[in-house]
C-alpha cells in the first residue's frame, strides 16, 4: 500500500505552537476535500504530497456521472491506497432520492469501491422517516455514513432547532459524521451570513445542544472562517470542503505555523 510519509526533521528543534494534530486514522481533527474534476495525475500529485492530512475525497455534486468506468475505478482504488476514504457528493444522492433509486444508488456506490456516501437535502427535502432510512441502509451496507445538515439556497435557511435535532437524530440512525453546509463558497449558507462571516450565537447554540461537538464537520472554504473555528476548537477540528491545493496551508493554519493563528499564542 502507498502511503505518504511526512518530514519530522523540523519537530527535531520546533513544536507546533498550537498543538498537536491527531494520526490517521483519527476521529478528529478530519479534512474533507472536495474535488470537482481532478484528473488522475493531480490526484495523485495531491495524495503524494499531503495524503497524511486528508481524510475524505469527496467527488463533488455529480461529477461521478462524468468519469469513464475505468478512469473512476482507477481514480477510487488511488485514493484508497492513501487510507483516504472517497464518496461522491450529496447532491447525486438527492437525484436518486428524487427518482425512487435510494438503494439502488447505495448498491452502485458500495460496488464501485466507494467507501463513503453523503446523506443530504441541501436542494430537495427529505421527510424525516426518508432520512433516517436513508442513514440507517447506508450503514447497514457497511458506508461511512456522512450526512449534512443545511440548505444550499439562502432565501432558505433551516431553523436552527431543525439543524440540532436533525444533528441528533443523524447520529442516533448511524451517522459517523454529520456535515454543517457551507457550499464552496461559504457565504449566505449554514452558519454563515451573507459575506461568510460565522453567525456566533447559533454556531454556539448548536454546539452546546450537542453532547460531543467533534461529530460535526464544519465545511469551510473561506480561511477566516477556518481561523475562528480553530480557535475556538482547537487544531483538531473537522473540516469539509477544502480547496485541493490548500490542504497544507490548512495544516499550517491549525498548528500556528501561519501568522493567522500563531498570534493567539503571542498575544
Amino acid at each position: 500500500m502507498t502511503q505518504c510519509h511526512g518530514s519530522n526533521n523540523w519537530l527535531n528543534i520546533l513544536k507546533y505552537p498550537l498543538g498537536e494534530r491527531t494520526s490517521k486514522p483519527r476521529g478528529s481533527g478530519l479534512t474533507m476535500v472536495i474535488d470537482k474534476g481532478l484528473g488522475l495525475g493531480e490526484t495523485r500529485d495531491l495524495l503524494n504530497l499531503a495524503g497524511n492530512y486528508i481524510d475524505y475525497l469527496k467527488l463533488g455534486f455529480g461529477t461521478s456521472a462524468f468519469y469513464s468506468s475505468e478512469i473512476l475505478a482507477e481514480k477510487i482504488s488511488l485514493v484508497r491506497s492513501y487510507d483516504v476514504d472517497i464518496y461522491p457528493g450529496g447532491t447525486f444522492l438527492e437525484v436518486a432520492v428524487l427518482q425512487n433509486k435510494l438503494e439502488e444508488y447505495l448498491d452502485m456506490v458500495k460496488q464501485l469501491g466507494f467507501t463513503a456516501v453523503e446523506i443530504s437535502d441541501g436542494t430537495i427535502t427529505l421527510d424525516e422517516s426518508v432520512r433516517a432510512h436513508a442513514i440507517s441502509l447506508a450503514a447497514e451496507k457497511d458506508l461511512i455514513v456522512l450526512s449534512e445538515v443545511g440548505k444550499k439556497d439562502s432565501n432558505n435557511r433551516t431553523p436552527l432547532s431543525v439543524l440540532i435535532n436533525q444533528v441528533v437524530g443523524d447520529i442516533k440512525h448511524g451517522s459517523h459524521k454529520v456535515i454543517v453546509e457551507g457550499r464552496e463558497s461559504g457565504k449566505g449558507v449554514g452558519l454563515y451570513d451573507s459575506s461568510g462571516k460565522i453567525i456566533t450565537t447559533e454556531m454556539e447554540e448548536l454546539v452546546s445542544a450537542l453532547p460531543d461537538p467533534s461529530v460535526l464537520i464544519w465545511e469551510a472554504p473561506i480561511k477566516d472562517q477556518q481561523q475562528e473555528l480553530i480557535l475556538r476548537f482547537g487544531p483538531n477540528v473537522n473540516f469539509g470542503n477544502i480547496n485541493a491545493h490548500e490542504v497544507l496551508a490548512l495544516e499550517a493554519l491549525r498548528v500556528g505555523l501561519r501568522a493567522d493563528t500563531l498570534k493567539a499564542v503571542c498575544d
